[in-house]
């Protein structure tokens, strides 16, 4: 099944304009939202020649004007109830007649990290000559045209994730990098343009200079599932759309990028990510993603009335759901320990959070081993653990082994 059978009106503009004149009961070609007439337009200016001023002109107009869709085409602009109209007929049809929601992908380091070729290192630059083929790395890809110079490495298992995963979802990219970037990404992760179908976002379709939001997808929020390495990057809309993800950072420019210039990156280590059971990290998504799937598409009330992010917070929640924890040491002293987002992380994962021990504690998060509680929860018998067991917990979706995550005694 491609993607255009699902979805037509998102990737043929006769379509588009079709359904358009069909919902509105327009007769002539001349429908009064002007699509004909700015698609007509639209081939003369590029023609011509339109200056860089102009086109950044007509982008800025557009954000405010409502025409937030270039991506699809770029010179569809739609008023709010076009817009609205075709958010819930896209959404009911994927999900009554396929059983589908909607999946937007960020690319830098949640798909997959790029660096400048000039960036690399010394013991990066075996990747240049060598192929794929010539060690045990895979997926790593050259770039070079006038416009940029970079090699990029997607994650581990990437071409099984997308092509499961566009199974239950109708997939888009949503990027802050720039357009030609994003379609030059889009066409090597998915050359036949049968997983995407021309649903790539880029900063420049964005309505807000510095944020990413749902408001440029023809899709229901309560329908859209998100993949992304930082949450805050989002409107606060949308931020409960998000599954955040941990970075994945393969050249050393990325880590120096994140301040993690003590770390040896991937590349030069000549090895590859995975999670600590040893399989790769997008596998691990991949099983959330199906869970996910199942629960909102079980037996119950209406398809349409359903919201995915209520089924996000259930799930969440029952990932440290008994466990009570007790926070030694691990905040600065001038912050209340309950605003901290460790804090907050842990409750929002099930856990009830205190400052003080007793005998319902289960775990001590601690960064040395030395501390009163820290001391308590080895004589009391109780869990003794790091602070990346919480963040573990938050990315994976499940609790962690707290032997995995000792705490350590500093000097």
């Amino acid at each position: 099944m491609t993607v255009a059978t699902v979805s037509p009106i998102l990737h043929n503009i006769n379509s588009l304009v079709g359904f358009l004149k069909k919902g509105r009961r327009l007769e002539s070609d001349h429908s009064d939202i002007g699509l004909i007439e700015r698609t007509k337009r639209c081939k003369i200016e590029t023609n011509l020649g339109v200056s860089e001023e102009a086109r950044f002109a007509d982008e800025e107009k557009s954000r405010s004007s409502g025409m937030r869709f270039g991506y699809l085409h770029k010179c569809l602009g739609l008023n709010d109830d076009e817009i609205d109209r075709l958010r819930n007929e896209n959404t009911q049809n994927l999900l009554l007649n396929y059983k589908k929601l909607h999946l937007v992908l960020d690319l830098d380091h949640t798909l997959l990290n790029s660096t400048f070729l000039d960036n690399m290192s010394p013991d990066e630059e075996y990747l240049k000559t060598q192929t794929q083929y010539d060690h045990s790395l895979q997926h790593v890809h050259i770039v070079d045209t006038p416009s940029m110079r970079l090699m990029t490495k997607f994650r581990p298992y990437i071409r099984t994730f997308l092509m499961e995963a566009s199974q239950m979802f109708e997939l888009s990219i949503y990027t802050m990098g720039n357009r030609d970037y994003a379609l030059e990404m889009a066409n090597v992760l998915d050359p036949g343009n049968q997983i995407f179908g021309g649903r790539v976002i880029s900063r420049s379709d964005s309505t807000e200079t510095d944020r990413k939001g749902l408001d440029v997808l023809l899709a229901r929020d309560s329908a859209v599932l998100i993949l992304d390495d930082a949450k805050d990057v989002w409107t606060n809309d949308n931020q409960d759309n998000v599954i955040v993800m941990p970075r994945y950072h393969f050249f050393k420019s990325s880590c120096q990028q994140f301040g993690l210039s003590n770390r040896k990156p991937y590349s030069e280590l000549k090895t590859d990510e995975c999670d600590r059971y040893g399989g790769a990290y997008l596998a691990n998504v991949l099983q959330l993603l199906r869970h996910i799937h199942t629960i909102f598409f079980n037996e119950g009330w209406d398809l349409i009335d359903r919201d995915v992010r209520l089924v996000l917070k259930i799930l969440q929640k029952e990932v440290l759901k008994g466990c009570k924890i007790v926070f030694s040491h691990v905040f600065p002293s001038n912050v209340k320990a309950d605003t901290h987002p460790l804090w907050k992380m842990a409750e929002q994962l099930g856990a009830t959070c205190s400052t003080q021990v007793d005998s319902s504690v289960t775990h001590v998060v601690a960064v040395d081993a030395r501390t009163q509680k820290s001391c308590w929860a080895v004589k009391e018998g109780k869990f003794l653990v790091n602070p990346q067991w919480v963040h573990t917990a938050n990315f994976m979706w499940q609790k962690q082994p707290e032997d995995n995550f000792p705490c350590q005694t500093n000097s």
